[in-house]
């Protein structure tokens, strides 16, 4: 998995997109402070990491990765900011791009970067929660081992929440990761699609997957069953 940490949407789309064609799961952090607690708490095999990023900017990041992680970092600087560059890789970063960048060299200094750290698996790992369980590469679904048929959407949407599964998402935040933050979606869309999974994986005996925080969002349940 590899973990996208840059302030900007528009750039987090597109490498989202172009890795995720590469065959690499990926998950997003938009400052510098989730990208650190989401390095911490996933264990990613790599992390595209913006050096101008609120809360903590990317070299405070890294050098806080570095007191007790080794996993690749590749930094995005812009053009003229050398001086990041070299304090970046004095810090242990493994490579730079900068910006403007192409998606496919990146895409390409993202594989030699793994390459060279070591075999890492492309294909998405099925994820569990107690009944519950999601293979990415299939596009299976399955409660205590019985299939559940989901939609595109509805499976982009449990592997979200099964992916950083004890954090509450906000609706927007759903949106913005499922369909892109340059598409307008209406909550009653949003809402239609948790209403369906929620249905699907009660039916078929998981009637606690999908938990409600009040004010704030929803996050994955136990999934212990009925």
């Amino acid at each position: 998995m590899i973990l996208i940490a840059d302030d900007d949407a528009q750039i987090r789309d597109v490498l989202r997109i172009a890795l995720g064609q590469a065959g690499f799961g990926v998950t997003e952090a938009a400052d510098g402070r989730a990208a650190l607690e989401a390095a911490q708490s996933l264990s990613p095999d790599l992390i595209v990491l913006d050096i101008g990023m609120p809360e903590m900017d990317g070299l405070s990041v890294c050098r806080e990765l570095r007191k007790t992680s080794q996993v690749p970092v590749l930094f995005l600087t812009a053009q003229a900011d050398e001086v990041d560059r070299i304090v970046g890789l004095e810090l242990g970063a493994d490579d730079y791009v900068s910006k403007p960048f192409s998606p496919r060299e990146l895409v390409a200094r993202v594989r030699a970067i793994l390459k060279r750290s070591g075999p890492v698996e492309t294909t998405q790992a099925v994820l569990r929660r107690g009944l519950l369980s999601i293979d990415p590469e299939r596009h299976l679904c399955h409660v205590n081992d019985a299939p559940v048929t989901l939609t595109a959407r509805e499976m982009e949407l449990a592997l979200h929440l099964m992916r950083r599964p004890d954090n509450v998402l906000s609706r927007p935040q759903l949106v913005d990761q499922i369909y892109g933050t340059n598409v307008h979606v209406s909550d009653r869309t949003m809402d239609s699609h948790l209403r369906n999974l929620r249905a699907k994986l009660a039916e078929a005996g998981c009637t606690d997957a999908i938990e409600t925080v009040h004010g704030v969002g929803i996050r994955m349940g136990a999934c212990r069953g009925a």
